[in-house]
């Protein structure tokens, strides 16, 4: 961290909001710009206060709480990272080193605050937007959880048409495979290959005891993606039996597809290419050619599924696309 005079001020707060119901109820808590360019759940946000404030909306209990800019730092640059991608290896550092570490502090202890998180996400290519939820309940030491059927329904409520599961786990396959991969010494490889490395928000919640999901509400600059998160937060309002029924509509009424990640690939070289300008649940069939790696190798699909998370730009040694199947869970 540089201390020059010319260089600016690095944020020095989390903007926090909360409002504390007169009738006991849910702690919830409601994030967004964790990644600094994805400001739909800002302005979502910004609405919802507003109504808060102005009285068109009615806290009946419980305990709402907004950060609307988790990464302030992302934010003024007008960037996914300050320095580093704070939805991953998300834990209270024990020594600090760099902006991100710095804000994981404070956001870890009012994860562990509360019992539900909506998470407010966007993403670079085109799509619809859809939910992420986690694990079922189970007691085994990768993410062990208890609130399968509160999270299902939580995932179900927000309107999405695709919801998908699996991420933690896909993700420790693909360390396996890049812990064999000897890095470049940075910190930024030393963090990819830490087995943390999977853990964000949604993830730390739930190491709490809590519950959450990740929504990602649309492309980037899509107009309508901030009033999906609007209406969104409402929805999980409702179903929290926080605020009335009646202050947005109900869900559709269509059961969301769901699909289950189970598989990872890295980008290892700049010279990767995909085969075509990829979009997030576009489908692939078994032995279809997904990309090409810089030696000419073609990388094809295992399977049947669906391509998730296809990012273009991505850092070598970083995730470069996703797998995904059908699932057999039911919601709720």
């Amino acid at each position: 961290m540089s201390s020059r005079p010319d260089t600016p001020a690095l944020p020095a707060f989390l903007r926090i909001h909360q409002y504390a119901g007169l009738k006991p109820g849910p702690r919830l808590l409601v994030t967004a710009a964790v990644h600094g360019n994805e400001v739909c759940g800002v302005a979502a946000i910004q609405r919802v206060m507003a109504e808060l404030d102005s009285g068109a909306l009615q806290l009946r209990g419980g305990t709402l709480s907004f950060i609307p800019i988790v990464n302030p730092l992302a934010h003024r640059l007008g960037r996914r990272e300050g320095d580093r991608n704070l939805n991953r290896n998300l834990r209270p550092p024990v020594v600090p080193q760099d902006f991100e570490d710095r804000i994981a502090g404070p956001l870890c202890r009012w994860l562990a605050d509360h019992e539900v998180l909506l998470d407010l996400h966007s993403f670079q290519g085109q799509g619809k937007p859809f939910a992420m939820l986690g694990p079922r309940n189970n007691r085994g030491e990768l993410e062990p959880f208890a609130h399968e059927q509160a999270e299902g329904l939580l995932a179900a409520c927000v309107g999405t048409e695709r919801i998908v599961e699996g991420w933690l786990s896909t993700y420790a396959l693909g360390l396996q495979r890049r812990a064999e991969r000897s890095g470049d010494g940075s910190r930024r490889a030393t963090l990819q290959q830490d087995p943390h490395y999977g853990v964000g928000t949604t993830e730390y919640m739930r190491s709490r005891g809590g519950y959450g999901i990740t929504l990602e509400c649309g492309q980037h600059a899509d107009p309508e993606a901030p009033a999906f998160a609007y209406k969104a937060i409402l929805r999980v309002l409702v179903l929290l039996g926080m605020v009335d029924a009646e202050v947005v509509a109900p869900r559709p009424a269509a059961a969301p597809e769901l699909l289950q990640l189970y598989e990872v690939v890295d980008r290892e070289h700049e010279g990767d290419r995909f085969e075509r300008a990829w979009a997030s649940f576009d489908p692939v069939s078994k032995g279809e050619r997904i990309g090409t790696r810089h030696d000419g190798t073609p990388v094809l699909a295992p399977a049947d599924g669906r391509i998730v998370f296809p990012a273009v730009n991505a850092q070598p040694g970083s995730e470069w696309f996703y797998l995904a199947r059908a699932s057999s869970r039911q919601l709720g």
